[in-house]
């Protein structure tokens, strides 16, 4: 099914006026100042994702993520070098945010609703700018094994690395996958070395992530067929309190979503994801519209 048919359920359910009205309740009153005018913005990125966030040497950032936040920033009239890029871990992204160590996050940052609470409501009291980008959860095994996987119970038994602070190991912890053996590793490339090394069968995120690692790494590649869950959201994150920014970000979203620079970026640094992947990878204004800078979506329920 397609992303109209499929997806929407997902975040589509209120109007682009109620995410609006969502805005102006949940806009800050004592404003700090902004992000985007103190001349030097340091931006969380990881290091390990061949094809959405990696740092092949030391200062030297490229992939998708880091390819959006480059140009929705120019979009608002700031430059980014290599230089004000640094890499986080996928568990300390919002305390890198709130202890001030990074302003901004592009490492395929997933929008949920915990993620997107204030901190006075339990949640982790960030904004997001996004989607830019939206994909399933899937599975990566050594090539030779990709046969065996086309079915969830195909993984019953099998042990499966995840890395800590992702949606994906939280997925997998579901009842539904009470089968599914896994092990949790700090970051990708420790999950990477250990499906070489065949000590675990699979690892598992993100299917673009996965891409990525499918281009790096020949004698790996994606089960196509075999996905978990709802769409990832990915979106750029930073601490709440900067409302103002937030919605200049957005619009410098909105524009690049929809122009061809997306899909030229989208195809240099992620060049084996399949064309319906990306076309479901791709955001519309009003998904943008209605998780963008604000306390929470504008439906009822997000899973993400």
């Amino acid at each position: 099914m397609g992303k109209t048919g499929h997806r929407r359920r997902t975040i589509r359910t209120g109007a682009v006026a109620a995410a609006l009205a969502g805005a102006s309740l949940a806009g800050c009153s004592s404003e700090p100042s902004s992000l985007l005018a103190e001349g030097k913005i340091e931006i969380g990125s990881k290091g390990d994702q061949p094809g959405t966030s990696y740092s092949p040497h030391d200062g030297e950032f490229n992939g998708f993520d880091i390819t959006v936040a480059r140009e929705v920033l120019n979009r608002v009239g700031v430059k980014v070098k290599s230089s004000d890029f640094e890499g986080v871990l996928s568990k300390n992204r919002a305390r890198a945010l709130h202890d001030g160590d990074v302003q901004l996050v592009a490492a395929t940052y997933s929008i949920t609703e915990q993620r997107m609470k204030p901190t006075s409501e339990g949640g982790d009291g960030l904004d997001f700018v996004g989607p830019y980008a939206s994909t399933r959860q899937g599975i990566l095994v050594r090539a030779g094994d990709v046969g065996r996987y086309k079915d969830h119970s195909d993984l019953n038994g099998r042990l499966v690395c995840v890395w800590e602070g992702t949606t994906s190991a939280a997925e997998l912890k579901k009842p539904a996958y009470s089968l599914i053996r896994t092990v949790d590793m700090t970051d990708a490339q420790e999950c990477v070395k250990a499906l070489k090394e065949k000590r675990v069968d699979a690892l598992s995120t993100d299917q673009l992530i996965l891409y990525g690692f499918m281009k790096e790494e020949p004698g790996l590649s994606v089960a196509h067929a075999l996905t978990f869950g709802p769409f990832n959201d990915y979106g750029i994150a930073m601490a709440k309190g900067h409302r103002e920014d937030c919605e200049k970000l957005r619009k410098a979203l909105l524009d690049y979503a929809q122009s061809n620079d997306w899909d030229r970026d989208f195809q240099i640094n992620l060049p084996l994801v399949p064309k319906k992947d990306r076309d479901e990878a791709r955001p519309t204004d009003d998904e943008i519209e209605g998780i963008s800078c604000l306390d929470g979506p504008s439906n009822a329920k997000m899973d993400g």
